[in-house]
């Protein structure tokens, strides 16, 4: 299993991206001038501030030469994951639905949240633990403990594209009761493309793989999810 993180001008979090990946497998930085990909198996677009966040967050990183390899990866059913920033990138280049605005409190926030995993079982987050006799909707949402740091992370979509999210199963993951301090909408915290090998999400994995060091190792079950997927084995 190898991972591929990208590396663009202003990340910030392409580095701790990295090691969490190399925790279930191999991983490499991809540049982003760099339209080879390295014959990985997965991809993560970190957080950061990617070409400083000018323009709009996000909008200037999706026209990278690797982000165009990015497209085409995921187009033919290659797993990538958005983090926070590169879950901006993902909205940017319509891998993924909605877009993201600013907090509600229009300030940079940083804070350790509750999450509840919706759907348990999406190639991002069987490791998580799933009721399998509710078809992986979990009837008692399985939390986990992440860090979120972010600026612009109100998830927001129109009224129609959002019921047919709802419908279709592409909202993974929601703030818990309480937790949801950007004013997404429906709680959204996380969600996949129909086809489900993409997943955006605001809060931060790759900072929640160590109990010694965050607090929480809950993070590591997307990249273990992943690798699951990638492999074949059962969750």
């Amino acid at each position: 299993m190898k991972f591929g993180v990208l590396q663009f001008p202003g990340s910030c979090d392409e580095v701790d991206a990295l090691n969490a990946a190399a925790r279930v497998g191999d991983a490499e930085l991809i540049w982003h001038a760099d339209r080879d990909l390295k014959g990985i198996d997965a991809i993560v677009v970190p957080g950061g501030f990617s070409y400083g966040d000018y323009l709009r967050a996000g909008a200037i990183a999706r026209f990278s030469p690797a982000m165009e390899s990015v497209i085409a990866f995921a187009r033919d059913g290659g797993l990538v994951l958005g983090i926070c920033n590169g879950f901006q990138v993902l909205c940017e280049a319509r891998l993924l639905p909605g877009a993201l605005l600013a907090n509600v409190n229009l300030r940079f926030t940083s804070r350790q949240l509750a999450l509840e995993v919706v759907r348990a079982d999406t190639a991002f987050t069987r490791a998580c633990g799933s009721d399998v006799d509710t078809g992986g909707l979990a009837s008692s949402p399985v939390r986990l403990s992440i860090p979120a740091k972010h600026a612009w992370g109100r998830y927001y979509a129109g009224k129609d594209t959002l019921a047919e999210m709802e419908h279709a199963g592409q909202v993974v993951l929601r703030y818990a009761p309480g937790q949801n301090f950007n004013g997404s909408l429906h709680d959204i915290a996380g969600v996949c493309n129909e086809a489900g090998n993409v997943f955006g999400l605001m809060p931060h994995p790759e900072h929640a793989v160590d109990e010694l060091i965050g607090g929480s190792a809950d993070g590591l079950t997307i990249f273990e999810s992943m690798r699951l997927t990638v492999e074949g084995a059962p969750a």
